[in-house]
């Protein structure tokens, strides 16, 4: 605090002192010379004296309340003026994450998309429009309702369904609002045939673009209007429900039917955001047989809008540009994950073909995990890069210990090994087939194995709610399927079975290691590992420490 301003403090904290000491000298004093003569009356005056100051005090704190109420409601409404500049940093924020993804999708196509998307959102963020999308099924006056709200014929106004094929865009001018204000008509949905389907789609994408919808009905909502219009509020579109054609019906019809819309959308929106309006009424026949058009009834619908885009104008465009960028970012997430998952399906057919064959050229005389751990520790770490997630082989050797020690207290290695030996029994009928079980039975634990690596991954390194247990079983339950296994043994006979038949039936036994290595080299060859195994993991020896095949739980 600076100097003067200290001084300045003691100062009046002294003379606040000073005068409560000599008010209460005062006041001793006063009631001294009172109650010398009436000590009755000198108490009376004592408590009057107190009972005032007692006022005079609560007077003095709840003005100051009130002052800092003032102030506090100030701020909240700077804080409500902020809010719109937060979102609008949430979402440059977002765009700033999903460009950083962008840069990871392979497909051209698809990443220019998005950043075609990103730089119409960005746009907005310098300063926009509010966007206005009149929204309902065909016919049910969407265009008359816009052409009220201008005051002047600006599109078609047909009985014809779909007559409004694409989204045509007008001015709405409105005082009172910085923002220009952008009234979009939409195809009417649940139109017949492929093209009502398509406009349907145009429709529904407009909507999700807006900041304020209009949901143009002419009688009670069906569900079929409902679901669209409650889809839309899920995600957090701002509605106002309009009920047309009101000129059609009694007044006590249009009452009734009014009350029923806002029964059914009590949880969707306010009653006040639920309008009766005739945006065309249609001409009337009088008894004398001229004609008599009635005026448009429109203007509660426009003083509601006015209200709504005064006072919430800001806001809804904010929440629009937020609601834009999360949607950009989910389909970015969306489309890399697509991709990695493809990629990690490839590495994990890849590395099980390749345990495989490990098992198969080199048998052992039960199928043992520890033939394929290093393998498997190398898949983890290329599972890993492909997520993002930069693993050492240390690491990459516990994670595939971990889940190898699952695989065998759930019984899924037995389980396995069953279904291999009677699927390749049905299908190969030959003296090698204990050599071929070897090795497909280890190809099937490993992609079981890849599988559930890749779930884990895409969690961002988190098992989830059921632990590792739950991924395992449900990635064994998957893979048990007929469907699968015809396919995986059909495949596993082609990489498997028929490298083995051609080693074996070489004449000469000196040249069956070099027939077994070169039947082997097309399947495995073509799976090229990205990175070399270090020599102390390709030995079963280095394992020995961790992993024991006679401990109680394996």
């Amino acid at each position: 605090m600076p100097l003067p301003r200290l001084l300045i403090l003691i100062v009046g904290i002294t003379l606040v002192l000073g005068l409560m000491l000599w008010f209460i000298d005062a006041l001793r004093w006063f009631y001294l010379q009172i109650s010398y003569t009436s000590p009755l009356l000198g108490t009376v005056v004592l408590l009057l004296i107190v009972a005032l100051l007692g006022v005079l005090l609560a007077g003095v704190i709840y003005y100051a309340w009130m002052f800092q109420g003032g102030k506090t409601s100030k701020s909240g409404s700077q804080r409500v003026v902020k809010v719109p500049t937060e979102k609008k940093e949430a979402a440059a924020e977002t765009l700033k994450a999903v460009r950083q993804q962008m840069d990871k999708i392979q497909d051209r196509v698809a990443r220019e998309a998005l950043l075609e998307r990103s730089r119409q959102i960005e746009s907005s963020l310098q300063g926009r429009n509010v966007r206005v999308v009149v929204f309902g099924t065909g016919s049910s006056g969407k265009t008359s309702v816009i052409n009220g709200l201008l005051g002047q014929m600006v599109g078609q106004v047909q009985p014809t369904i779909g007559t409004t094929q694409e989204g045509q865009t007008y001015h709405l001018p409105l005082r009172g609002l910085n923002r220009e204000i952008l009234i979009t008509d939409t195809p009417g949905i649940l139109e017949i045939g492929e093209e009502g389907s398509d406009r349907a789609q145009i429709a529904r994408q407009l909507a999700t673009q807006a900041d304020l919808l209009l949901f143009v009905v002419d009688n009670d909502l069906r569900q079929s209007e409902y679901e669209p219009l409650q889809a839309l509020a899920q995600i957090g579109k701002r509605s106002l429900l309009v009920f047309n054609k009101t000129d059609l019906y009694t007044d006590e019809d249009q009452e009734r039917i009014l009350s029923r819309l806002r029964q059914r959308v009590q949880r969707l929106m306010s009653s006040s955001d639920v309008l009766a309006i005739a945006a065309n009424p249609q001409a009337a026949v009088l008894p004398s047989g001229d004609l008599v058009v009635p005026d448009p009834v429109i203007l509660p619908l426009i003083r509601r809008l006015a209200a709504v885009l005064r006072a919430e104008g800001e806001d809804l465009v904010a929440d629009n540009i937020l609601m834009q960028a999360s949607a950009l970012g989910d389909d970015a997430r969306r489309i890399l994950d697509t991709q990695r998952k493809r990629q990690a399906d490839k590495t994990v057919e890849q590395f099980q073909w390749i345990g495989a064959g490990a098992i198969a050229v080199t048998p052992l005389p039960v199928v043992d995990l520890l033939a394929t751990a290093a393998v498997n520790a190398q898949m983890v770490i290329e599972l890993g890069r492909i997520y993002g997630c930069e693993l050492n082989m240390e690491r990459g050797r516990e994670l595939a210990l971990s889940l190898a020690k699952t695989l065998t207290s759930l019984g899924i290695v037995e389980g396995a090994l069953k279904l291999v030996t009677t699927a390749l029994q049905l299908n190969v009928a030959t003296f090698i087939i204990g050599k071929a079980i070897q090795g497909v039975t280890a190809a099937y634990l490993t992609r079981i194995a890849g599988k559930s690596f890749i779930e884990y991954f895409r969690q961002d390194q988190d098992w989830g709610d059921g632990g590792i247990t739950e991924v395992v079983q449900r990635q064994f339950k998957l893979n048990k399927r007929d469907e699968f296994v015809k396919a995986f043994i059909q495949d596993a006979i082609d990489r498997v079975v028929h490298p083995l038949t051609q080693a074996t039936s070489e004449p000469s036994e000196e040249n069956d290691s070099t027939a077994l290595s070169s039947s082997w080299t097309p399947p495995i060859s073509s799976l090229k590992v990205p990175e070399p195994l270090p020599p102390n993991l390709t030995q079963q020896d280095d394992w020995s420490e961790d992993l024991d095949p006679e401990r109680d739980d394996w």
